[in-house]
């Protein structure tokens, strides 16, 4: 599937082996404008979960009398720092693949919920293709969890590669 007029390829990663695969096809399969004036450009993106989604499990109200809505401070920061190391892990192993290939791309993290922010970036950074995995989740867990890759099929403005992954 080579192609030499991609202006912009958006690479989403989660952390997952499928994910990684879909990295390793793009930058193996995929070739961008190489017009000096607008030259192409791939973005690997990845989607940081908010800090309230895990911070719904805060440890709850203060013992003995203290308020029942107030959120524990530490437990949110200790939350957020975690979320940060782990999305510079993700990074750092999507740009250490990309790096084997010799192969010079932009990096991108953003907060929020993956399926909509995906399909945001993609729209706002003019993407002519998006690129994912898809661990191919069961029709049960799939039902439960969603499907970022489904979602983003159905509402990205361009076109979507899907890498599968194997059946759980």
């Amino acid at each position: 599937m080579a192609t030499g007029d991609l202006g912009c390829v958006v690479l989403a990663v989660d952390g997952s082996e499928e994910s990684m695969n879909a990295l390793r096809w793009a930058l193996q399969n995929l070739r961008l404008r190489s017009s000096p004036d607008a030259p192409g450009s791939l973005v690997v993106l990845h989607v940081q979960s908010p800090p309230t989604i895990a911070a719904g499990l805060n440890p709850g109200s203060i013992p003995f009398g203290g308020p029942s809505h107030m959120e524990v401070p530490a437990f949110t920061a200790a939350i957020e720092a975690h979320q940060r190391r782990i999305s510079q892990a993700i990074m750092a192993h999507a740009l250490q693949i990309c790096a084997e290939k010799n192969v010079e791309v932009k990096s991108l993290v953003v907060v929020g919920d993956p399926k909509e922010t995906i399909c945001e970036t993609a729209a706002n950074l003019k993407a002519d293709l998006l690129v994912m995995g898809c661990r191919a989740l069961g029709p049960i867990k799939r039902m439960f969890l969603g499907s970022v890759s489904n979602y983003c099929i159905n509402h990205v403005s361009c076109p979507v590669v899907v890498i599968k992954g194997t059946t759980e």
